[in-house]
């Protein structure tokens, strides 16, 4: 039985603990209002264009600015392999400015898959361009944000921002307990390079896909938001897919910036 002196101490410590929490709330939700003003404005939808569709530019996922801004990163899924060249379509992203919406053409520089990650890059004047976190210095339990499209351009392409926490850093696929839940993607993870991706509570959709997720202080480019690719290896057993979300390692970006250079 623990003493009285003991059961004070316990209760002074947890109460700094409180306290500490108390105190350290305002200070991140500053760093949230401030970061966001500097994240969306890298922020783009992406799509194709097609001048005699309607609509013109059809969305497919959310992307954003790097390396030289002129450089967009997004998830390989969102890019569509085929383009119907004979009604003229383009890959293209869509901006806001200050008078609207503003679409630009896009090209594919770069391709990593196996991560799906890609790289495009965009015709005119440079985006204000993230800066992407130097190391692997993520942190389970860590706070992060990510700024995109969560429902695609149904209620407009205003960037919208959630905020969560990393809360556990885990292999993207996981062994199954029996042949039938295997399916030819887990297959193909399980057999060739098995990476950790960061699995976020936070809420994300599907037009969220591509999305930077970040670090609220450093404003730091920690992930790349993933719901397709992930969910397909991590929840291939289950019939309804979580509302977990995903994010794939900034590190995977990084190589391929490195590679263009």
């Amino acid at each position: 039985m623990s003493d009285p002196v003991s059961l004070r101490r316990r209760a002074v410590l947890g109460g700094g603990l409180a306290f500490g929490m108390l105190l350290a709330a305002p200070r991140l939700r500053a760093d949230l209002v401030a970061a966001v003003p500097r994240i969306r404005p890298a922020v783009v939808a992406v799509g194709t264009y097609q001048p005699r569709r309607n609509p013109a530019f059809r969305f497919l996922g959310t992307g954003f600015a790097v390396g030289d801004g002129r450089s967009i990163a997004t998830n390989a899924h969102v890019v569509p392999e085929v383009l119907d060249g004979e009604r003229m379509e383009e890959l293209a992203i869509a901006v806001a400015d200050g008078q609207g919406t503003a679409v630009r053409r896009a090209e594919r520089v770069a391709a990593d898959k196996d991560h799906d990650l890609v790289l495009l890059r965009i015709e005119g004047a440079a985006l204000p361009a993230l800066e992407l976190a130097p190391g692997d210095s993520v942190r389970e339990g860590q706070r992060i944000a990510f700024t995109g499209f969560p429902i695609g351009n149904a209620l407009g392409l205003v960037p919208v921002t959630h905020r969560g926490i990393v809360s556990a850093i885990t292999p993207i696929g996981i062994p199954q307990a029996g042949a039938r839940d295997l399916d030819p993607a887990l297959i193909r993870r399980l057999s060739g390079e098995r990476f950790d991706i960061y699995q976020l509570d936070a809420t994300a959709y599907p037009g969220n896909s591509g999305s930077p997720v970040f670090d609220p202080h450093s404003r730091q480019v920690i992930g790349i938001l993933n719901m397709v690719l992930v969910k397909r290896t991590k929840e291939s057993v289950l019939s309804d897919p979580s509302g977990i979300s995903y994010a794939i390692p900034v590190r995977y970006l990084r190589a391929m910036l490195q590679t263009l250079r």
